[in-house]
């Protein structure tokens, strides 16, 4: 189902994503924090609720909270836990502890990178929930031959940051949680890789006619874990919602699962509100009250964000970036990879040449390029921009620098049988190329751009690609100057 919304109707999109904070242990226990560990190994009383068992909280996942909230523009409050009581396997307890109506982080806002703006209303702590398996067909309760339980996630800390409903199409929310996930790491509060579940999204979606302020009645599409599955899951809750109303009916407000594999969202249960949770104060914990100077210590220990960063590459054009080099550098940064790439400029590599490698070449393997040694892409870059490499030639070199982790650029080159040609052999083997092409090289005097690829690729192919492309392409000017 694509989104048919037109001029009539009108999206209104609120987020609550929820990161699992990057501590050794868990919110209020020694357990520790760890993915992918043995089901049921990281577990005590605490994190089982068991009776007598006492809450002791984590003083490394307040830090965390307090800068994402500062990063995010919030003010930092003096705040509470409370016990939020529902019923759910996952949930040893049969509460969560969790913040209510006093937040440690409110307000703010999170600037998008084509300058629209999200308010931020909340970013509070709370415990994540255990992970219930269901065995059987499609993965889903209701096809389910049995189901088991794995509570290591049980109290892992998270914080949830809550949008005001301020989103209008599925694009600008998909760039929200892009942007927010950029932000968290480059705290080193969260690593924000969805496909672990560290991070995942719960998409509040009403639509209303264009041009009224009131709003519609909402759903809540729940744990959506991908950008991809945000993006297909708000388009089509929002046309099945104008659909239903196109034709006289209404909407229920829900809790709805999104089923990738189908394409389409399904009804899990009636929306709960706050009082279903009978919310009160958490007796075993004391309010949190951190002070000016915790504040400030947090705040300073937090580097470039990467709105910051996104900017500094762009400096680096004369004359600014292309819109295709902006969204190259939105990359770069949202990859991490931005350190890689100043290496080479701070060297002098050109920034066209450095973004472009990076933001091609090494972008496709970010794990290897995150281990890359900064002065081997640095000097193998060089190489390139002074013409003892060709394109060609660097990137066969920079793919086994990536897999090496780094080395030396010329040795490489050597291995792989790499050789510069002289200034003479390029100007005879140009010279010989044009004297068999009279008709391109026609063409290429009368100024066919076209046919500068022609030369440059039959030289390439004459060499076995040790040309530099630019050589030759000087080479080509200099023999059709007058």
């Amino acid at each position: 189902m694509s989104t048919t919304l037109g001029d009539d109707w009108e999206m209104v999109i609120g987020l609550e994503v929820h990161c699992e904070l990057l501590t050794a242990t868990k919110l209020f226990c020694g357990c520790r924090n760890a993915f992918g560990d043995e089901p049921n190994t990281n577990v005590c009383p605490v994190c089982l609720g068991l009776p007598g068992s006492l809450p002791v909280l984590n003083t490394g996942a307040v830090e965390r909270a307090m800068a994402i909230g500062t990063a995010l523009g919030c003010e930092i409050r003096p705040s509470s836990f409370h016990r939020k009581n529902y019923f759910y396997p996952d949930q040893p307890k049969d509460y969560q502890i969790s913040q209510y109506d006093e937040p440690i982080n409110t307000g703010g806002r999170l600037e998008l990178p084509d300058g629209s703006v999200v308010g931020i209303t909340r970013a509070h702590l709370e415990e994540d929930t255990g992970k219930t398996l269901h065995v059987g067909e499609g993965g889903r309760i209701h096809a389910a031959d049995h189901s088991l339980v794995d509570y290591n996630r049980a109290g892992v800390p998270l914080v949830e940051i809550v949008s005001e409903p301020e989103i209008r199409t599925a694009a600008q929310a998909r760039a929200y949680v892009a942007e927010l996930r950029a932000v968290l790491v480059a705290t080193g509060a969260s690593d924000g890789r969805m496909e672990e579940g560290s991070m995942r999204v719960d998409a509040n979606v009403s639509v209303r006619p264009a041009g009224n302020e009131v709003m519609g009645t909402r759903c809540e599409i729940k744990n959506l874990n991908s950008l991809r599955s945000l993006t297909r899951a708000i388009e089509y809750e929002a046309d099945r919602q104008v659909a239903l109303l196109d034709a006289g009916g209404t909407i229920d407000q829900e809790t709805r699962h999104w089923d990738e594999e189908a394409g389409r969202t399904s009804t899990m249960r009636s929306k709960e509100e706050a009082n279903d949770y009978r919310y009160f104060p958490e007796p075993d914990l004391v309010p949190l009250a951190p002070g000016a100077e915790w504040i400030e210590r947090v705040a300073a220990g937090i580097g470039p964000l990467p709105a910051e960063r996104r900017l500094a590459l762009a400096a680096l054009f004369d004359g600014g970036p292309t819109p295709a080099q902006r969204d190259q550098i939105l990359a770069v940064v949202d990859l991490g990879l931005d350190p890689l790439l100043r290496s080479a400029t701070d060297a002098g590599v050109p920034a066209t040449l450095a973004l472009a490698r990076t933001a091609n070449e090494v972008a496709t393997d970010t794990d290897a390029a995150l281990r890359l040694e900064r002065t081997s892409f640095a000097t193998l870059l060089g190489l390139e921009a002074n013409g003892t490499l060709s394109a060609t030639q660097t990137k066969a070199v920079l793919a086994v620098l990536l897999e090496r982790g780094g080395g030396d650029p010329g040795g490489i080159a050597a291995e792989l049988g790499f050789e510069s040609l002289s200034s003479g052999s390029l100007a005879a083997t140009v010279a010989d190329i044009v004297a068999a092409h009279p008709d391109e090289w026609a063409r290429f005097v009368e100024g066919d751009k076209k046919m500068t690829g022609f030369f440059v690729g039959a030289v390439m192919k004459a060499t076995g690609g040790n040309a530099n492309g630019k050589a030759v392409t000087a080479e080509l000017a200099r023999l059709a100057a007058p």
